[in-house]
């Protein structure tokens, strides 16, 4: 969504009205000329980090790498900003009634830039590069792959066969796929290395044109528009990124007129960014979700089995305040575990505004009191409500802690922290159901289908990510029945009643969902970005940026008498 201040958006409609209103005046009723994107223009983006290797199963880590590959290649199916899957390489599939055969069908029309066709053995060996053992993609993604058999059934129909249903499976079909042609029975680890990876070939709406040198380091790639696309071709003919180590830097080159674009605006530059007249800055959700983690099965916290106290804990914790003053309003609240603006999201589901006095009538209904004039934590009997609180050892989590700590203690509740490395808090920690409380960043990205199964199934809870060690039978089979279930609008409603659930009994404290923000040059039109699966997602509409325009011809109409 476009971030406009909101003195010139009052101005701008007003203006719009009053011109409408004229033309209403006007005899014959004309419509007033609309501008029409033409072909042409280059344009150029700041990406923030360094260019490693331009190939879809090498670019899992590194997003600067994924920006660029989004340009260049395609995938069998992409996703919307609802997370709903669309064709893209496929023009269709379907899949047997109980979920475990799924057909595609491959275009007819697509061509690798170097115009060789593209056919069912290139995602073939595409999906043999990413199952390798060698292979740098997540060991639960490799895993997934070598129970998946794919075949070919002609050149352009190929067949997956799962070992079980698993409703999500299409978000594993969005890898970029790779031209066998061109590495014969290359392996994995001599893939690394290839001339490729600088050099690359693709069938995405952009081809690799040339490298941007000086002092025989890579200072950017330029890509143009390929003609033989087999979708609608873009409108700009050449999109350059020039790299830079940080947003800083990449803003002083917009300043210098150098880029029209910055891949990311952090909040450090936020205010400058803002001040510039000509620059448009736009935000979309993170496929992240900040939340608090209650330990359920904990013996010495037996309280935060409560789901009263739980929501107490909710209502008493000021999260406005938190993005808006150590956020810098560069997130969203959150009321759940599923994203909003996605198909699975429930607009109906609980919203806790902030309350202390409400917080703290929650708690003395709950038992717990201030024993004694002048006490300071509520006790229930000789139990004082008072625990450990874990969070990431870094200046943004502490400050958010800290908050915490203080809004907490302003009902009655004692909150002891420990900052920690963030690996140490998840391996030592987490994993290890060795905490009371912790609060945790959960990254989602390239995970367009919401599956909460992972984190709050009872199945999860020894051995899996289900570190609340949540235990509710009823959730549990609302999210069991949706991640098999190819029925979408049956999926939706279980997600509905999970959604229901987890409000009602509040597990964990979801805090907020942080967004991205980058920033380009009034001059390029068209843009449009909604929720993000990954950062690379702005491109998602760039087939419709314009920087050239052309009006539209007029309409005519019969002078009234």
């Amino acid at each position: 969504m476009k971030n406009l201040r909101w003195q010139f958006i009052i101005i701008f409609l007003t203006g719009l009205v009053v011109g409408v209103l004229l033309l209403a005046e006007q005899p014959g009723g004309f419509s007033p000329l609309v501008p029409e994107p033409a072909k042409g223009g280059i344009y150029a983006e700041g990406l923030v980090g360094s260019l490693q290797r331009m190939n879809p199963v090498l670019d899992y880590y590194n997003s600067v790498d994924r920006d660029v590959d989004r340009l260049i290649f395609s995938g069998l199916v992409r996703f919307d900003d609802r997370g709903v899957a669309q064709p893209d390489l496929a023009e269709s599939w379907g899949y047997t009634q109980d979920g475990t055969i799924y057909n595609f069908t491959l275009r007819p029309d697509i061509k690798w830039h170097d115009g060789e066709p593209l056919t069912s053995d290139d995602v073939l060996y595409t999906i043999d590069q990413i199952r390798a053992d060698d292979s740098i993609y997540p060991d639960d993604l490799r895993t997934f792959w070598k129970d998946v058999e794919v075949k070919a059934l002609s050149e352009n129909t190929l067949q997956f066969r799962l070992p079980e249903a698993f409703a999500p499976f299409l978000d594993y079909l969005t890898f970029g796929i790779l031209p066998r042609h061109l590495f014969g029975d290359l392996a994995y680890n001599q893939m690394i290395e290839s001339p490729f990876n600088l050099r690359p070939v693709g069938s995405g709406p952009f081809r690799f044109d040339h490298l941007l040198v000086e002092n025989d380091q890579i200072t950017g790639v330029v890509l143009t528009a390929f003609e033989d696309y087999y979708g609608d071709k873009p409108y700009i003919e050449q999109v350059v990124f020039r790299l830079y180590p940080d947003a800083s830097t990449a803003f002083d080159a917009y300043l210098e007129g150098t880029v029209q674009g910055i891949s990311e605006i952090t909040t450090d530059i936020l205010p400058d960014v803002l001040r510039e007249p000509n620059l448009s800055v736009y935000t979309g959700r993170r496929p992240e979700l900040s939340l608090i983690l209650f330990n359920l099965k904990d013996p010495q916290v037996e309280f935060l089995q409560d789901a009263n106290v739980r929501k107490a804990l909710a209502t008493g914790l000021n999260r406005q305040w938190i993005i808006d003053r150590i956020l810098g309003s560069q997130a969203i609240m959150a009321d759940g575990p599923i994203f909003p603006g996605t198909w699975a999201y429930y607009e109906g589901q609980e919203h806790l505004d902030y309350d202390p006095e409400l917080a703290n009538d929650q708690l003395k209904d709950a038992g717990y009191v201030m024993a004694a004039e002048g006490e300071t934590v509520r006790t229930k009997g000789e139990v004082p409500l008072s625990f450990t609180l874990l969070y990431p050892d870094d200046e943004q989590h502490a400050l958010v802690a800290e908050f915490i700590q203080e809004n907490w203690a302003l009902i009655g509740v004692q909150v002891n922290l420990e900052a920690l490395p963030y690996e140490e808090l998840v391996y030592d920690h987490l994993d290890a159901r060795e905490y009371q409380a912790a609060l945790v960043d959960l990254n989602l990205s390239r995970s367009p289908d919401p599956d909460p199964y992972p984190f709050w199934d009872q199945a999860q809870a020894t051995g899996g990510q289900n570190y609340t060690q949540w235990d509710n039978r009823v959730a549990s089979e609302y999210l069991e029945q949706a991640r098999t279930t190819t029925d979408m609008s049956e999926r939706q409603r279980m997600y509905r009643n999970f959604q229901v659930v987890f409000s009602e009994d509040m597990p964990a404290i979801p805090l907020y969902y942080p967004v991205y923000t980058f920033a380009v040059d009034q001059q390029v039109q068209g843009i449009r970005m909604g929720p993000l699966f990954d950062t690379s997602d702005r491109y998602a509409t760039i087939l419709k940026w314009f920087m050239i325009a052309k009006p539209a011809a007029a309409d005519t109409a019969t002078p009234q008498p």
